[in-house]
């Protein structure tokens, strides 16, 4: 019987040995897919950052990019194929429509590509944002260096990808010479371009060798449900409204602090989703904060309405718009115009409604209930004993100057002493001749005096 062992270990280890093998290629397969079917812009170049880092968490064998796009900004499209470029897990293009300009060149950052019946891929040629002219030869010499580099590092030719871009480029039986080179499925096939016609996510496993297959699509967190809710231009716009009320309410309720938080809250909603997806940069939102300053410099060191009143106001407004576009260090070069017509009446028409309500709504905020509890909205008649004079009765008729610009409050100037005062619905410049037509409050009522 012992004769027999070495017989019988050798058969049950040759067993378990194939036993393994079938195991192994019966394993099912993770296949993570997520949908490129819009613009190539900072909002895309988020959403494939966080799809790529979700397929690295799944354990992901192989991730395929469901594309049909016409590309979009240059830059967004260089982040997203290197990080394509750099992924450890094999990324292919299943290409079921359109591969244009941006998306020509993250499909060929892919390992493979596949291409739909119809489908086409190439015309990468960098165009104004929305008026179709080509870009400057910069943007041009730039995206022909990105598409040869991709195409050597995928093994593919990088004179036809450059052709892609460049319309003067002549390459034998496969262009002349004033066309960019756009191909069908059978040219980029024979071309090396792309790899087989399929007609599902599913074929493409197959054709690895997948025997069994789990597909996993990308959906987005609930977060990015929210961030994408605020990026809505309407909700934006709410937003507006409520930074602008809520600043001119608590300048003229100083210390009660709900309308400046109501106001702080919707600036950090309006910048945070922009800044998350790409938009709103660094220098928009500190042109925003510097506008906010120049603006209250203007309220409170340099009373009336001059240049840092008209600067504050230009920063606020070109910050809230800024922050909505991707632009460029000011750069609108790729900026489609139906956005920027979008960001700026957006904006624009939130600063005007907010302003007519503001004047609307004031005279009758007292009388809310809601108001009532953080305001004092009693009125104390003079009938009922009460005074609310802080200078004597000798001052009504005295003339002086005013001592800054009264538009209509500011301070006057009277036998050297400096007082409150306002004007009777007039704007009177500093060093106008005034005179005090009633002492009531803290601040005595004044008007342009005659003798000016």
């Amino acid at each position: 019987m012992i004769k027999y062992f070495p017989i019988v270990l050798l058969f049950l280890l040759s067993y378990g040995f194939s036993q393994a093998v079938v195991e192994d290629s019966v394993a099912v397969k993770k296949v993570f897919v997520f949908e490129m079917k819009s613009d190539i812009d900072p909002r895309m170049n988020r959403k494939v950052r966080l799809a790529m880092e979700e397929a690295r968490q799944t354990g992901a064998d192989i991730i395929v990019i469901h594309m049909d796009t016409f590309g979009g900004a240059v830059n967004d499209a260089d982040d997203i194929r290197t990080m394509v470029l750099e992924s450890d897990i094999p990324v292919f293009s299943f290409i079921d429509k359109d591969a244009a300009s941006a998306g020509a060149l993250i499909s060929i950052a892919c390992d493979s590509i596949y291409m739909a019946r119809g489908a086409s891929i190439g015309a990468a040629t960098v165009v104004v944002g929305g008026t179709g002219e080509a870009a400057p030869d910069k943007y041009q010499s730039y995206m022909r260096s990105m598409m040869r580099s991709t195409a050597e590092a995928r093994g593919r030719d990088p004179r036809i990808a450059e052709a892609m871009v460049d319309q003067n480029i002549e390459i034998e039986g496969v262009t002349k010479e004033g066309e960019v080179i756009t191909f069908t499925v059978s040219e980029a096939i024979a071309n090396n371009f792309c790899e087989a016609q399929v007609n599902s996510i599913e074929e493409i496993a197959e054709r690895q060798g997948f025997k069994e297959i789990e597909i996993i699509h990308y959906e987005p967190s609930i977060v990015e449900d929210i961030i994408a809710v605020f990026l809505n231009p309407a909700v934006s716009g709410v937003l507006i409204l409520l930074i602008i009320g809520g600043i001119y309410f608590e300048l003229q309720t100083p210390g009660v602090g709900f309308p400046i938080a109501v106001s702080i809250i919707s600036m950090i909603l309006y910048f945070i989703p922009y800044y998350l997806t790409g938009l709103a940069s660094n220098l928009d939102i500190a042109i925003f904060i510097v506008g906010i300053i120049l603006l209250l410099v203007e309220i409170f060191v340099l009373p009336g309405f001059g240049v840092f009143g008209i600067l504050g106001i230009i920063g606020i407004l070109a910050g809230l718009t800024m922050g909505m576009l991707p632009n460029d260090q000011f750069d609108f070069t790729f900026v489609a115009p139906d956005s920027l017509f979008t960001a700026i009446l957006t904006v624009l028409l939130s600063a005007i409604v907010g302003t007519v309500l503001i004047f609307t709504i004031t005279p009758k905020v007292n009388q809310w209930k809601a108001f009532q509890g953080v305001s004092l909205a009693t009125t104390l008649n003079k009938e009922e004993g009460y005074t609310s004079s802080f200078y004597s009765i000798d001052m009504v008729g005295k003339e002086g100057i005013a001592h800054t610009r009264l538009m209509p409050s500011g301070k006057i100037e009277i036998e050297d002493e400096i007082y409150d005062a306002y004007s009777r619905s007039e704007f009177i410049d500093r060093g106008e001749r005034i005179i005090v037509i009633s002492a009531e409050g803290t601040s005595l009522r004044v008007k342009k005096s005659p003798s000016a």
